[in-house]
Order: C-alpha cells, then sequence, then structure tokens
C-alpha cells in the first residue's frame, strides 16, 4: 500500500509530531534536549521557518511551526530528523533509525487563531496528560 501524498497548501501551519523509534524513551537526557533546540535553530536558519510552539516529550516531539515557502516542510522535516538522528546516535552510543518511519503532520490556515490558539494548547498541556509535571 503506498503512502498518500501530504497536503501542503501555502499560507498555511503545520502541527507535527515525530515519535522516537519503536516509541522508545530517548529524549530524556538533558543533553539530547539541547541538541535538539541547537538542531531546530540551526534548521531555521537554513530553512527560515516560523516556529511558533514545541514540545520535547521523552519519546517524541510536537511542533507548530509555518514553512516560507509550501514546499519547504518535506524538507525542513526531513532535514531536522536526519541531523538529530545522527548527532543522538553518536551521543547515545547507539546506531540504525531514530525516528519512527514518518512524522504526522496536519495543517491550517495561519489566518486561523483560534486553531493555532488550541494547538498551543494542546503542545503545552501534553507533559501534564502524560503525567511528566503538575499544573
Amino acid at each position: 500500500m503506498t503512502r498518500q501524498p501530504r497536503q501542503l497548501k501555502p499560507n498555511y501551519c503545520y502541527h507535527i509530531t515525530t515519535r522516537c523509534n519503536n516509541r522508545e524513551f530517548r529524549l530524556t537526557r538533558f543533553e539530547c534536549r539541547e541538541w535538539l533546540l541547537y538542531a531546530i535553530q540551526k534548521c531555521r536558519e537554513k530553512y527560515g521557518f516560523k516556529l511558533y510552539g514545541l514540545c520535547i516529550m521523552s519519546n517524541h516531539v510536537h511542533y507548530l511551526l509555518e514553512p516560507q515557502q509550501t514546499e519547504d516542510l518535506p524538507k525542513i522535516m526531513h532535514w531536522l530528523n536526519w541531523y538529530t538522528a545522527i548527532g543522538f546516535n553518536r551521543m547515545l552510543n547507539r546506531s540504525g533509525h531514530f525516528w519512527e518511519k514518518r512524522y504526522h503532520s496536519s495543517g491550517f490556515p495561519n489566518t486561523d487563531k483560534q486553531r493555532a490558539l488550541n494547538t498551543q494548547r494542546y503542545i503545552h498541556a501534553n507533559p501534564k496528560a502524560a503525567n511528566m509535571q503538575q499544573g
């Protein structure tokens, strides 16, 4: 069965979730979180996207971003997942796939402020929902 192509549209924001391979808890170390933040900054410099929200969980990451160009989203995620996987594998003394097969994304017009706010709330409530933090 073939994968359906992503529905990319101009002037859209995207809520993206990417998981560690086998849903393993690989993002628990402080150094891993720092490396991810560094990689996101390098990726922003390279592709110029807007990052509205971010939540790093122990086995997945949520992003709310808006690419400059419609066709940039796959390039952004490919580069970011490739770059971080290399660093994480070195840091954790491991090899093989770091991220699961494909990231999940859902888009909405960048003018839909209510959807953006609801997505931000969802992203930032994730640690509480997973019992990782209080309040």
